[in-house]
């Protein structure tokens, strides 16, 4: 690898962190010992400890009700032990992470990952190969795209969890009062974007969210764009294209609409948007497979509404193309004392039908595990928020089964920050789909470039 780019692991870390952010929880090293037990190691955890008197994993993870999955675990496990606190959500448990990679000490062993940060890491060599440690054994309980986004031809970087195969959810209501057809393709959902407000409807089809992150990156996906490639055999050689013609074909479409008054343009994840989801604003919500559970959870508890769910329109239906929004792993960092036991945690937290009840039922996760998403419990599970619907059976499995993987780059908080303000750039009529797709090219080739990448 290139000096520049050891130069850029190295910073790249630190740049992402405060220096003054101090650690709490399960940050510690190992014992003189070389144990992972509390007492060498001044483990503070959430949970609490059905085992006391062996071995314990630190597990970082922000899960919604995972303090029961860890219940779980623990009860049926008596040679290891986790460890949980939650770090943070998202980018403030990156933050904390980055920091103690930096420091070299106080990371988690454990570390719950988006699976489209892992080359953020991976590049810094910050995460252990789980592959001496059977992860072959696991790979055949995960669809292939679900594998491709953990592993490299380097290794398996992680253990799928969880994914968003993306579906569409609409006001089955909002339809059948302005009398028009539930679209199934990209050109059937403009034309009912376009009825809709002729026949008199006062809000949009749908919401365009900017700063949607890896919500946009789907889209270019399924469009055949491929935005990033790495070089499996060089890491630091990249591709990056932006200016491709399936990438300008989403743009447009989606700016056309814009400019119709067709979608709004609203940013995603505020208490206005989350209003406008259940107030009729949106006929529609191009959604991952927790999206249903996050739509629910804006609902006083137990109603049941005209939301329906049905698969994501197509640009040819002849061809469907199937593409995930999120997802999250279990990485184990390079500061665990025990890699061996640590990747028996990260493998086989959610490696039972008990804890992913758990998950299912409580937090609402899409299970990439085989033997819970192809279950007839998963299959068959009605959801009375979409009026009794099975939505896993009606969309969400066979969008999980057929999709491919995606590659991500190792700058990926950069992406989706540049891109977010260009798309908002575009969506306000500031620059064109044109200017946009440059800009971010320039942007993009430029940051890798002076990191010490070789761009293709």
């Amino acid at each position: 690898m290139q000096p520049a780019l050891k130069w850029y692991k190295n910073v790249a870390v630190v740049g992402l962190t405060l220096a003054s952010l101090t650690l709490t929880g399960c940050a510690a090293s190992a014992g003189k010992d070389g144990s992972g037990r509390a007492e060498s190691r001044n483990l503070s955890c959430t949970n609490k400890i059905v085992n006391p008197d062996v071995e314990q994993v630190s597990v970082w993870a922000w899960y919604p009700e995972f303090e029961s999955v860890v219940d779980e675990y623990n009860k049926n496990n008596d040679d290891v032990q986790i460890c949980w606190n939650n770090a943070g959500v998202g980018a403030d448990e990156y933050t904390k992470l980055n920091t103690a990679l930096a420091a070299g000490s106080g990371a988690a062993d454990v570390v719950m990952l988006e699976a489209a940060m892992l080359p953020s890491y991976t590049v810094q060599d910050s995460l252990v190969d789980l592959t001496p440690f059977g992860a072959a054994d696991i790979k055949k309980n995960f669809s292939p795209g679900a594998w491709a986004d953990v592993s490299t031809t380097e290794g398996v970087f992680a253990a799928p969890v969880d994914g968003g195969p993306m579906g569409m959810l609409y006001r089955s209501d909002i339809f059948k009062q302005y009398n028009v057809a539930v679209p199934t393709t990209w050109a059937e959902f403009a034309d009912s974007a376009q009825q809709l407000k002729d026949n008199g409807y006062p809000g949009f089809i749908t919401n365009f969210p900017t700063n949607g992150r890896a919500y946009i990156q789907a889209l270019f996906s399924q469009a055949g764009a491929v935005p990033y490639t790495v070089d499996p055999d060089d890491p630091s050689r990249i591709g990056i294209d932006l200016e491709s013609p399936e990438v300008l074909q989403v743009l447009n479409y989606w700016n056309d609409l814009i400019e119709r008054g067709l979608v709004s343009h609203n940013d995603r994840n505020t208490s206005d948007d989350n209003a406008r989801m259940l107030d009729g604003t949106y006929a529609s919500y191009i959604a991952p497979a927790w999206g249903p559970g996050y739509l629910a959870g804006l609902a006083d508890p137990g109603a049941v509404t005209e939301w329906r769910a049905v698969p994501l329109p197509q640009w040819d239906a002849n061809k469907p193309v199937q593409v995930n929004w999120g997802g999250s792993s279990f990485a184990v960092t390079n500061q665990a004392p025990n890699p061996a036991l640590s990747a028996k945690v990260a493998m086989g937290i959610f490696g039972s039908e008990a804890t992913w009840k758990i998950g299912i039922e409580k937090a609402t996760l899409f299970p990439l595990w085989s033997p819970m998403l192809e279950s007839d419990y998963f299959r068959d599970l009605d959801y009375a928020f979409f009026g009794g619907q099975q939505i896993n059976e009606d969309v969400f499995i066979d969008a999980a089964a057929s999709y491919e993987g995606f590659t991500n780059l190792p700058f990926l908080s950069l992406i989706y920050d540049t891109t977010t303000e260009g798309l908002y750039a575009m969506a306000e009529g500031t620059q064109t789909p044109e200017e946009t797709v440059t800009s971010l090219q320039k942007t993009f080739v430029d940051y890798a470039e002076n990191q010490g990448f070789t761009v293709n």
